[in-house]
């Protein structure tokens, strides 16, 4: 089953957030989970949202990634180029 909401297409009100609101969602849906109160068709509908947020992120997170660079510097401690950072 968890294979199927890693293949489903992330839903267009997802793939406009933010981060933060993204995370901030999926925060919530955690507590909810986590609480128990929620029906079982309620956690269903919450844990594959949860996920869709959760890749939401992950592919926020990897875009900014790519952006970040880190300053080479010389001997005196002056940048001096800078190359892709390597975050993993």
């Amino acid at each position: 089953m968890a294979k199927q909401a890693d293949n489903a297409a992330i839903p267009d009100d997802v793939a406009a957030m933010s981060f933060e609101a993204a995370m901030a969602e999926l925060e919530t849906i955690v507590q909810n989970l986590e609480g128990g109160q929620v029906d079982l068709d309620a956690s269903i509908a919450l844990y594959s949202r949860g996920a869709m947020l959760k890749r939401h992120c992950e592919a926020k997170l990897n875009a900014a990634s790519e952006q970040v660079e880190k300053i080479v510097a010389d001997g005196s401690g002056r940048a001096q180029t800078t190359e892709p950072a390597d975050i993993q």
